[in-house]
C-alpha cells in the first residue's frame, strides 16, 4: 500500500489465572497482500493455545500462498490435535484479507462477526454462507474507504459479564459502544484497548474467558519528522534544515540547542511554553513559528521512549490530558497515533552539557535512545527512516 494503509491495533487479556492466551493472531504481510487470522482455540489454557497456533498459522500461511479456502479448512482438521476430555479438535476463526487498492477479503467460522465503521457508523457488508465439510464459512468482498475501521474480535468480547453483571454483551450493544467512542482521528490501537477495558469492566477485572481485540483502519499515508539535536559539523546546519523543512508533514524539534538554531534558520522568535506551572517535573516546551511542537531533548526523548515501551507492551496510550500537560506525550500521540511514516533527523553533535559523567546522558546514551525508539515504532507498524547528520 504506497498511499494507502492498513493500521492497526490489538488488546488482548487471558483469561483469569491462565499464563497462556488461548487466542492466536498471526500477520503474514507481502507487497500484495495482507493476510491476517484471529483464531481462538477451544477452552482455555495451553490446549486452547495449540489449537489457536496452529488454526492461525497454518491458515495465513495457506491463504497468502494462495491456497483456497476448502483445502485449507482441511488441512486445519486433519492437523488439530483432538482433546481426550472432549473428543473435539476445535478453532474459530476470522480471516481478513487485504490488497494494496483496499479491497477485503473476510472469512468467518464462528468468531462474532467482524464490525465494519465507516464514518464512525456500522454498515452491512455482503455475506455469503459456504459449507466447507462440517464448518458453515461465512464469506464476503468489499472495497474499503480511507477512515474504514474493521474490528475483528474473539468471543470473550461478546461473553462479557456473563453470569456477572449481565448475561453477556451482545454484538448490537458493542456494536453502539463502539460508535459512540468513534472519532474520526481515532487510532486503531485506542479503540482496541477501550473495547478490552470496557469488556474487563464487565467481567469486573476477572475474566472468565480469554479476550482478543483487533482493530484495522485505511489511512493515507501521514509523515512526522523529528528532528533530534545539531548535525555534528555546524557548517552543515542550514543544508540539514534545508532538507527538513522540505519534507511534507508535521515537524517536531527536540533540544534546547537545536530548536535555537531552527529559530535563527527560520528567523523566529523561540518561546518557552510551560503547559503545566504546577508541574517542574515535566521538561520544558517552547513554541516557534513554523514548528508543530518544540520540546527539551534527551529527557523527553527518554520520557517518549518509556512510553513506547510500554505502548508495545499492553497497548497503553497517553491520555487527552496526558498529551494537553506533558510534551512527551504529545511527542506520544503524534509518533505512536497520528503518523504512519516517520523520518528521525538526528545531530551528532556533541552537547557538552551532556559530559558529566555522573548524568550518564552522553552521545552513546542518546544513539541508543534513537535506536530503540525506532525498534518500538517499526514494532507499532511504522515505517521509519532515519538521517544521521
Amino acid at each position: 500500500m504506497k498511499h494507502l494503509l492498513l493500521e492497526s491495533g490489538v488488546a488482548s487479556a487471558n483469561k483469569y489465572g491462565e499464563d497462556l492466551c488461548g487466542d492466536f493472531l498471526s500477520t503474514v504481510e507481502q507487497e500484495e497482500l495482507t493476510t491476517i487470522v484471529l483464531s481462538d482455540g477451544l477452552g482455555s489454557g495451553v490446549k486452547a493455545n495449540i489449537l489457536s497456533t496452529l488454526t492461525g498459522k497454518i491458515l495465513s500461511t495457506l491463504s497468502a500462498s494462495g491456497v483456497s479456502m476448502e483445502e485449507s479448512v482441511n488441512t486445519i482438521a486433519q492437523a488439530l490435535p483432538v482433546c481426550s476430555v472432549r473428543k473435539l479438535a476445535y478453532a474459530t476463526f476470522t480471516l481478513l484479507q487485504v490488497t494494496p487498492t483496499a479491497m477485503a477479503y473476510l472469512a468467518q467460522y464462528d468468531n462474532p462477526n467482524a464490525i465494519l465503521l465507516r464514518q464512525g457508523k456500522s454498515v452491512a457488508y455482503p455475506i455469503s454462507k459456504r459449507t466447507i465439510g462440517d464448518k458453515e464459512i461465512l464469506e464476503s468482498r468489499f472495497q474499503l474507504q480511507i477512515g474504514d475501521m474493521l474490528i475483528l474480535m474473539s468471543d470473550g468480547v461478546i461473553n462479557a459479564g456473563m453470569g456477572k453483571l449481565t448475561d453477556g454483551w451482545p454484538l448490537e450493544d458493542v456494536i453502539d459502544f463502539v460508535e459512540d467512542f468513534y472519532t474520526p482521528d481515532l487510532s486503531p490501537q485506542r479503540m482496541a484497548t477501550r473495547l478490552l477495558n470496557a469488556c474487563q469492566s464487565l467481567y469486573m477485572d476477572h475474566t472468565d474467558d480469554d479476550v482478543t481485540v483487533a482493530v484495522y483502519k485505511i489511512r493515507a499515508r501521514q509523515v512526522v519528522n523529528l528532528l533530534f539535536g545539531p548535525p555534528e559539523h555546524p557548517e552543515d546546519d542550514e543544508r540539514i534544515l534545508n532538507l527538513f523543512f522540505s519534507k511534507a508533514g508535521q515537524r517536531i524539534v527536540c533540544g534546547g540547542s537545536t530548536a535555537k538554531m531552527v529559530s535563527r534558520y527560520l528567523r523566529q522568535p523561540l518561546e518557552e511554553s510551560t503547559i503545566d506551572p504546577d508541574r517542574t517535573d515535566l521538561p520544558p516546551a517552547y513554541s516557534l513559528r513554523g514548528v508543530d511542537l518544540v520540546t527539551e531533548g534527551v529527557l523527553t526523548v527518554s520520557k517518549v521512549l518509556e512510553m513506547a515501551q510500554r505502548c508495545c507492551k499492553d497497548g497503553w496510550l497517553p491520555s487527552v490530558h496526558e498529551q494537553e500537560v506533558d510534551a512527551a506525550a504529545k511527542i506520544a500521540h503524534l509518533l505512536f497515533e497520528s503518523a504512519t511514516d516517520i523520518h528521525l533527523f538526528v545531530g551528532k553533535a556533541v552537547n557538552p552539557a551532556h559530559q558529566d559523567p555522573s548524568l550518564q546522558i552522553g552521545f552513546t546514551f542518546k544513539m541508543g535512545l534513537v535506536h530503540e525508539l525506532k525498534q518500538c515504532l517499526e514494532q507499532m507498524g511504522k515505517t521509519v527512516k532515519i538521517t544521521y547528520c
